[in-house]
């Protein structure tokens, strides 16, 4: 039987663009399927264009809470087993949805994934399952390839990307959702590793196609949060083995990444960071013993899902320095050796 959708669309100014992609939305609902759009304090009409494009649409109106909070607004408002996280700006390709229905009953173990997320007219890849560092950055994966390159089946990643996310609504709810406290970026890294650490499995749809209109913006408040969510989404979800190997690789990054910030302009968000980091620390660890009090694998195989290549967007300079980008997988190798020795 083919499982409803809820498809939560979270808004913020997103007038001149949400049309296009309900339009492209609407026809692919069946029967039973919901749609809810959570607008995020809107300064433009994006709920008059949301209205106009989608009749059949719940619309609710609130703060500004976050792409995180948002997406936990709308799915609070569903039923349906199955959650699609979609951004406001990602038009769904023809059958994308039932493409991402039909993984729901081909991959019974997956908790979440994603569709193919293209950009440039359906040409090249935005991301066809997104990467994880083993310092806890993400990236899109595949990024600016063509899309020739992307998987022809469905496969695993090791996270999915949250511009077209489906979710277990059973997984959801187990693992607990998005943490609204993120508001936004690595919140679908976050996720994924809990559905992991839970025993979900995390892949793509390749066949589902989503295109993007896809821009990597940096600025202060974007480093800010990307520091301070790596550093919580590290604390609450690496198994302790895995933190404790860690742990000079991570004091290390910490410098080479203050010294990244200051040519780059972004030292005083990265400082603000590591505060917010060190205030929030009794609720992380908080966090953290509640996450693994869930957890259903060893360290060896959550850290087999990440990865120490340095082809990031993120890493800037870091990632042109070979003798750094050997040195980590040297570490790498190590730490995992040293993971199925212990079997943890």
């Amino acid at each position: 039987m083919t499982a409803a959708i809820a498809v939560v669309v979270v808004t913020h100014d997103s007038a001149g663009y949400v049309a296009d992609t309900l339009a492209a939305l609407t026809p692919q609902l069946r029967a039973g399927d919901e749609l809810v759009v959570v607008d995020n304090g809107s300064r433009d009409a994006t709920a008059v264009a949301v209205r106009a494009a989608a009749p059949v649409a719940r619309v609710v109106q609130q703060d500004n809470r976050g792409f995180a909070g948002g997406a936990v607004a709308g799915a609070e408002l569903t039923q349906a087993p199955l959650l699609l996280f979609l951004n406001p700006d990602a038009r769904p390709d023809d059958g994308c949805l039932d493409e991402l229905r039909r993984v729901a009953d081909a991959e019974p173990g997956w908790g979440a994934w994603q569709a193919l997320v293209t950009m440039d007219g359906g040409r090249t890849i935005n991301t066809a399952g997104n990467v994880t560092h083993f310092l806890g950055m993400g990236w899109a994966g595949r990024c600016g390839h063509p899309v020739t390159e992307a998987p022809g089946q469905p496969a695993e990643v090791s996270f999915a990307s949250g511009a077209a996310l489906v979710v277990r609504r059973a997984a959801w709810e187990r693992a607990g959702g998005f943490d609204e406290r993120y508001f936004m970026y690595c919140e679908d890294l976050d996720l994924c590793l809990r559905l992991r650490l839970a025993g979900w499995a995390v892949g793509i749809a390749p066949a589902a196609r989503v295109e993007h209109d896809y821009d990597f913006e940096k600025g202060g408040r974007k480093w800010f949060l990307l520091e301070r969510n790596r550093w919580w989404t590290i604390l609450s979800d690496y198994p302790l083995p895995l933190l404790l190997l860690l742990a000079p690789a991570l004091v290390g990054a910490e410098l080479a990444l203050l010294a990244v910030a200051a040519r780059g302009g972004w030292l005083r968000e990265k400082l603000r960071a590591q505060v917010a980091v060190a205030g929030a620390l009794p609720a992380m660890l908080a966090r953290r013993r509640l996450v693994q009090s869930s957890r259903a694998i060893g360290a060896a195989a959550f850290a087999r899902q990440l990865t120490a290549d340095l082809d990031s967007p993120y890493l800037g300079p870091l990632a042109e320095i070979a003798p750094l980008a050997a040195a980590q997988r040297a570490y790498w190798a190590m730490v995992l050796r040293l993971l199925a020795a212990a079997r943890s």
